[in-house]
């Protein structure tokens, strides 16, 4: 679906960057993939893509920060995290802010639980961003490589079933974060 909008936007770079954007919201990895792919073809250049997978990384993380602070309105949620120890937990937080939501990048299932807590703590948004865009800058800039990699690899060598290599691909990607996070969590438990 994302390669064919892209395709129909092929004439209008700024359509495919709000696009590119948007795919973030839905599946980064994903996105990230598909995009990689697109450049490959031709059909959006390299700068664009990675603005705009930057872009709109960053973007949903804030938003993430951003739906913590809203909830930290919201009188029943203060209620509900209005536990003993809680202090503790905030202060830890802001003083490990930066570590945290870097190393979070990596790690799959951590961002949403720790990115709507330190909104909902108002942890630094500063210092929240600087580690939110480098930590993408920096994994998402090297899962573009290698997806273009794999991809130029698919293109060239896969002929008609190409794109059934890159569906395979993206659900490797996708299953392989999901198979972590459950095992991390099954870690912890």
């Amino acid at each position: 679906m994302l390669e064919h909008v892209l395709h129909l936007t092929a004439a209008s770079p700024f359509m495919q960057v709000v696009i590119i954007i948007l795919a973030t919201f839905v599946l980064e990895d994903a996105a990230t993939l598909i995009t990689a792919i697109q450049v490959q073809l031709h059909v959006v250049s390299p700068f664009a893509a990675l603005t705009a997978l930057y872009s709109g990384i960053v973007l949903g993380d804030v938003g993430l920060y951003g739906l913590g602070a809203l909830a930290a309105c919201w009188p029943p949620a203060r209620r509900w995290v209005d536990m003993p120890g809680i202090s503790q937990q905030r202060q830890w937080l802001t003083r490990n802010l930066f570590k945290a939501v870097f190393i979070s990048r990596f790690i799959p299932g951590t961002r949403l639980p720790l990115y709507t807590a330190c909104g909902f703590f108002r942890a630094g948004l500063k210092t929240f961003t600087l580690a939110t865009v480098l930590a993408t800058m920096l994994w998402t800039t090297g899962l573009f490589l290698l997806s273009l990699k794999i991809g130029a690899f698919l293109l060239a060598h896969l002929g008609a079933w190409r794109w059934a290599g890159i569906a395979g691909f993206a659900a490797l990607m996708i299953l392989s974060g999901r198979v972590a996070a459950r095992i991390r969590k099954n870690h912890n438990s």
